[in-house]
């Protein structure tokens, strides 16, 4: 049984700044339960389970706050730092697994979730 720490609670926790990527491994999480409007309700478990110092495999949350502006300018403008923020999470995610996506021999193999605040059937 590993050791299991008891969370802090939300409410002491400060608010996340406004991030392109949250990580979470090696029993700590930049993100928590309380950010469940930011991470969706996987992402602030999964952040929350990490807290508490539960064996969750790592990994990282891209939350899709940006999205509607975005959507409503018709462009892009957050892409690229973006898209260098999620290589630098994979390539920390990576090297805390010892392992790369893609390899031949032994590859990373990662999930990609859907995790909205609210689901959207269909």
């Amino acid at each position: 049984m590993p050791n299991v720490r008891l969370p802090q609670s939300s409410a002491t926790l400060p608010r996340a700044s406004k991030q392109y990527v949250y990580f979470f491994g090696d029993g700590k999480a930049e993100g928590h339960k309380g950010m469940k409007d930011i991470l969706g309700g996987k992402g602030a478990g999964l952040a929350e389970m990490t807290n508490a110092g539960l064996p969750v495999p790592p990994g990282f949350h891209h939350p899709d706050r940006g999205l509607p502006r975005i959507h409503a300018e018709r462009r892009p403008a957050f892409l690229p730092r973006s898209t260098a923020k999620m290589q630098a999470a994979l390539s920390r995610l990576e090297a805390m697994m010892g392992r790369r996506l893609g390899a031949a021999q032994r590859p990373l193999l990662v999930s990609v979730r859907s995790g909205a605040m609210f689901s959207m059937p269909g």
